[in-house]
Formats: structure tokens, sequence, C-alpha cells
């Protein structure tokens, strides 16, 4: 089984689970995601950015 690093925005605490232990908040990855160079979205992600 492959665990994740999650945060909570309410609580700004990391846990592995996908609700916070704390206020039950749904938490989010903290990881970028992964690159392809076939990636048919990268330039709006970039013009986004650098607006």
């Amino acid at each position: 089984m492959h665990f994740q690093l999650r945060k909570c925005q309410k609580c700004n605490i990391y846990t592995l689970k996908m609700k916070c232990p704390k206020c039950e908040t749904d938490t989010y990855s903290v990881h970028p995601a992964k690159f392809s160079p076939d990636d048919k979205y990268m330039r709006y992600r970039l013009a986004e950015r650098y607006e």
C-alpha cells in the first residue's frame, strides 16, 4: 500500500489520512503532480502561474 503525506488546510497539520483527525476536514496531497512531457494542459498552468 502506498501512503501519501497530506495536509489539513484548516489546522495546518500533516497526516496520512484522507480526513483530518483533529477537525474531520478533507486533507490534500502536499506532493506535486508527476511531470509528463505529453501533458496537454501544461501551457495553461504555466500561463496561470506567470500572469
